[in-house]
């Protein structure tokens, strides 16, 4: 199933987690292979939208907060380098609001 094309992606999930190092579960510099950085979030998240929302969505948890949903996939960035990257979605019970939550490398290989 495709997730909504108006999901939420918060820019301080880019710009305060995603793009600034973390002593401790860092995606930054992972990100930064592909071009990513805190001055370029804006390409990230419009890449997020074209490259990875477009995919399907699998359902992966369903909790009193919301419906959880995974997308695997190949993200190239800005440099031309491709990650496959692994991202964690949910529509919210409340609201029916479908936001991102994160992303993380994918171990596996991508088709």
């Amino acid at each position: 199933m495709k997730l909504p094309k108006n999901t939420v992606i918060a820019t301080e999930k880019l710009t305060n987690y995603l793009l600034v190092f973390k002593k401790r579960n860092d995606k930054s510099q992972w990100l930064a292979q592909a071009g990513y950085s805190a001055e370029n979030w804006q390409v990230l998240e419009n890449d997020l939208r074209k490259q990875i929302l477009s995919l399907d969505a699998q359902l992966s948890e369903i909790t009193p907060y919301g419906q959880t949903y995974e997308i695997i996939g190949n993200l190239t960035g800005v440099n031309g380098k491709t990650i496959a990257v692994h991202t964690i979605w949910m529509t919210e019970t409340a609201t029916k609001i479908t936001k991102f939550i994160t992303l993380y490398p994918e171990k596996g290989e991508i088709q």
